[in-house]
């Protein structure tokens, strides 16, 4: 049977009162009566009420935290990072993984509501959701541009890209591909793109843009992967995440296609699952720990403070070129 206020009002021998004090922290009370109520909910494994916690001004010490999958190795990496920070600091998580579904996203955030979050961590990759605009909650965001007030934290998507595509250059590659999203949506991620054929126009080369998104399948990626590489026969390859970078490499093994001699491909992220298990591939490395860092102290400023005022409102991290077998 679960144990109740009065329960331990009675084991701790003091009024129920005297114990939503102790709770609450609310008022003078001896430390020998603070021990006895701490005793009593221990020994009943008593948890207090957070929503009454809530109505009486505290913190809930909750939040949200709404990414698009929870299987990709980078938001795994980041969202761990950032469940470690928030622990550290008296917090817990709700975790949505929010997938490509815009009402299911919705549906999260009603959810987060009515559990009284003191704030909300988003990286999910849906479009329109205005809720975002109007819930009044402190919010940050991973790589994501939700609302005019929301900050944003992220890598240099286009010093990343730009790091990718000299070095394929400088290789030696002469038909060199970009594999990702070709569709802009005002995200720091379009940077990626932007950088690609910034790039490569300063290098008087022609462009050429293979479009898979995030939300393609992994075998609808291989079709597109192999008609890439029969018809169009590129030298290097400059993909916006490593989990396609990966699937690239396959589909070229499959074809008989030698790499790096033949074909040499950069990946993006560079998480310490693919580096560990697949340290055969060239990649950009995001500072991933940093940037949850960032996300965590952020949010954390906007509960404590929510009038005011940062200094900016997109924090840019730099990243790092890590070679590998691929491009070697």
């Amino acid at each position: 049977m679960v144990a109740k206020l009065i329960d331990v009002a009675k084991k701790a021998g003091v009024s129920v009162t005297t114990v939503s004090r102790v709770i609450n922290n609310h008022g003078y009370l001896s430390e020998k009566t603070k021990q006895n109520v701490f005793k009593a909910m221990k020994e009943l494994n008593y948890q207090p009420n957070s929503l009454a916690r809530s109505l009486h001004g505290k913190k809930m010490h909750l939040i949200g935290v709404i990414f698009p999958s929870i299987t990709n190795p980078l938001f795994a990496q980041l969202i761990q990072e950032i469940e470690n920070c928030l622990f550290a600091q008296g917090y817990k998580i709700i975790l949505c993984n929010a997938g490509k579904d815009k009402e299911k996203e919705r549906e999260y955030i009603k959810m987060l509501l009515a559990n009284q979050v003191d704030g909300i961590i988003a990286g999910a990759h849906n479009l329109g959701i205005d809720e975002y605009r109007q819930l009044g909650l402190p919010i940050v965001s991973f790589d994501r541009r939700l609302s005019d007030n929301v900050p944003i934290v992220s890598c240099d998507n286009y010093q990343g890209i730009k790091l990718a595509v000299r070095d394929l250059i400088q290789a030696g590659c002469k038909n060199i591909y970009f594999l990702g999203n070709k569709q802009t949506k005002g995200n720091p991620t379009d940077d990626r793109l932007k950088a690609y054929l910034d790039t490569i126009k300063e290098a008087n080369m022609e462009s050429h843009i293979c479009s898979v998104s995030f939300g393609d399948s992994p075998l609808l990626k291989n079709m597109t992967i192999h008609q890439m590489l029969a018809d169009d026969h590129p030298d290097g390859v400059v993909c916006t995440d490593d989990l396609t970078a990966i699937l690239l490499i396959q589909e070229a093994k499959k074809m008989d296609i030698d790499i790096p001699k033949d074909l040499k491909v950069i990946g993006f992220d560079g998480t310490d699952e693919i580096q560990t298990y697949h340290s055969e591939l060239s990649t950009i490395a995001q500072p991933i720990s940093e940037m949850a860092a960032l996300l965590v102290k952020l949010l954390l400023e906007r509960i404590d403070n929510p009038s005011k005022k940062l200094s900016q409102m997109h924090y840019k991290f730099p990243v790092k070129l890590i070679k590998s077998k691929t491009t070697a």
